[in-house]
């Protein structure tokens, strides 16, 4: 009985030490690939929220009071420079215009005579000077009606589109009341807020300052056709949002572009000397992102780090990772925290070689 016992006894314990000898040597027998952050020059696609003006908008408002006479234009409808677009009814500052004339006439006709008696000494020479004045402030009266009658009608000051049309015809119209909008859509402006570290980029990495080429991403997901670029940068950052304005122009020969849209601009960012990493070397917890950094004792470590831009195939790293960190490139949700790992190393420029990344 007690020799059945031993027996027993040997085969458990042998059983055991060879299943935990299989055990090391399967955990012993798992590999991964290891690399490293690479140094490289390359570029970003940036997106900015952005909003589209045109070159050119106004407010067409009424000089004179009246009675809406004509509406010659309707909503939408394209307008070329000088064409007239309303009238005001006229007849006051027509009769005012017709009273300021016949008096410039009666004042030219006093010039004459007074001259006639200035000539033969019969009146004196401030007479005629006087005579002179009248003449002169009656032509006064006269151009200044002229302006009125003018007034009442509204004629295009460009070529443009008109907006809503808000009063109707036979409307009074108040001075300065509001008859319509006029725009210019044959270029447009797109304005969008750029940070202060993304401003200072710019700077340092345009080639030609002010002449970047853009384009826009419309509301409907699709890349407006022509591309863009960008003219103007405001002078001042706004203090609440840390942001300073750019400007870019964009041609619209189809008019396909309106006042007030919105859209995205893409801008190309040349980055120098960045880090980057393949996207497969990390993951995520809670919004936050980590690789496993394994050190000279084989032990990965996890390590939180700041995306500073994402390309298609790569991470640009801003903070947590230096050049000549070696990170697991591969089984990062296999691995745990603190866990010996056996490894190979594999060229940062090898691993990049067959990911898509932006050359300068």
């Amino acid at each position: 009985m007690k020799r059945i016992l031993m027996l027993m006894s040997l085969c458990a314990v042998l059983c055991h030490t060879s299943c935990k000898s299989k055990k090391e040597e399967k955990e012993g027998s798992s590999s991964y690939f290891v690399t490293s952050p690479l140094k490289v020059d390359t570029s970003v696609v940036q997106e900015y929220v952005s909003q589209i003006r045109s070159i050119r908008n106004i407010e067409l408002r009424a000089q004179e009071k009246g009675y809406l006479q004509n509406i010659y234009v309707d909503e939408g409808q394209f307008v070329k420079a000088g064409q007239l677009l309303f009238k005001i009814m006229p007849k006051i500052y027509e009769a005012e215009l017709l009273k300021a004339q016949a008096e410039a006439k009666v004042a030219e006709i006093e010039v004459q005579n007074t001259k006639a008696l200035a000539d033969r000494n019969v009146v004196s020479k401030n007479e005629l000077a006087m005579a002179n004045a009248k003449l002169d402030h009656a032509k006064a009266e006269a151009a200044l009606a002229k302006v009125h009658l003018e007034f009442t009608e509204i004629r295009a000051p460009f070529d443009g589109i008109i907006d809503r049309l808000p009063l109707k015809l036979g409307s009074l119209v108040d001075e300065g009341e509001l008859l319509t909008s006029l725009s210019d859509n044959s270029q447009m402006y797109v304005y969008f807020n750029v940070s202060e570290p993304e401003y200072l980029d710019y700077q340092a990495n345009a080639k030609s300052a002010g002449k970047t080429k853009v384009n826009l991403l419309l509301a409907n997901g699709r890349m407006f056709t022509s591309s863009g670029v960008v003219e103007t940068i405001e002078s001042e950052f706004n203090n609440e949002t840390g942001n300073i304005a750019f400007r870019a122009v964009f041609p619209n020969a189809s008019r396909l572009l309106r006042h007030g849209e919105t859209g995205k601009i893409q801008m190309t960012v040349s980055l120098k000397n960045v880090l980057v990493i393949p996207q497969k070397a990390t993951y995520e917890i809670q919004d936050k992102r980590y690789v496993f950094v394994v050190g000279k004792d084989n032990v990965a470590k996890s390590r939180e780090i700041t995306i500073g831009a994402e390309l298609p195939d790569l991470y640009v790293v801003s903070g947590g990772l230096s050049e000549g960190d070696n990170i697991l490139l591969e089984g990062v949700q296999k691995v745990k925290d603190n866990e010996k790992v056996s490894y190979k190393y594999q060229d940062p420029k090898e691993v990049v070689t067959h990911l898509r990344l932006r050359t300068e």
